[in-house]
């Protein structure tokens, strides 16, 4: 009797020993499993992570490229459109005298090296309105857009074209003054042009051609 309660016993142990056991064995491979899913996980992100790097990396490289592309590009298409700019303000800005075959731009400013390239516009003097005044080479330079100018005589037309406005001037006077005689300069009030030029060996005088606006 005492025998088979042993017996029972250890059956039982046996059996309750197999359930810790399987719990035992359940727990550790549920333990391994999160585990293992934790470190897929980990390996995952890790991954996805180094991937966006990786694409980030190549997107910046492409954005500077891009950039670097771009700006050469716009410096180009600013350099054009300056040019554009300067070439359609000369293109608006030029005296034609249809008698003696002139037709060039002008310029701001008297300085020689204007006055190589442009007939010079007097700083001081009006652009518009007033007394227009320019001065240009007459001979001796690549350009002497005054060389005829000592032609011109009373009635001839002078054209001046500013901004898209055109001004018809009928000539006046040309005549011979002394380089100090600055009064041509001065404004008036009605809207009259002066072309100033050197006297060919006379430094110390300048041709003066004055024009006074066409009436219509």
């Amino acid at each position: 009797m005492f025998l088979n309660f042993n017996l029972r016993n250890n059956h039982k142990i046996k059996e309750s020993d197999k359930i810790n056991d399987f719990k035992y064995s359940t727990w550790y491979i549920n333990s391994l499993s999160l585990i293992i899913s934790i470190i897929i996980v980990l390996i995952l992100n890790i991954s996805y992570k180094s991937n966006l790097n990786f694409k980030f990396l190549l997107s910046k490289t492409a954005l500077k490229a891009g950039f670097s592309v771009n700006y050469e590009n716009k410096d180009k298409m600013e350099n054009n459109h300056s040019k554009f700019q300067e070439e359609t303000k000369e293109e608006l800005w030029y005296l034609e005298i249809p008698c003696i075959g002139l037709k060039a731009n002008i310029c701001e400013g008297t300085s020689k090296e204007v006055m190589d390239k442009f007939i010079g516009h007097f700083e001081e003097s009006q652009i518009k309105i007033g007394n227009v005044c320019l001065a240009a080479h007459n001979r001796g330079y690549e350009n002497n857009y005054f060389e005829k100018v000592k032609d011109l005589k009373q009635g001839d037309t002078i054209i001046y074209y500013y901004n898209n406005d055109k001004q018809e001037y009928i000539v006046e006077k040309n005549e011979i003054i002394q380089a100090t005689d600055l009064s041509c300069l001065e404004n008036t009030k009605e809207n009259v042009i002066t072309l100033i030029t050197c006297v060919e060996n006379e430094p110390n005088y300048r041709r003066c051609v004055k024009a006074i606006e066409k009436k219509y």
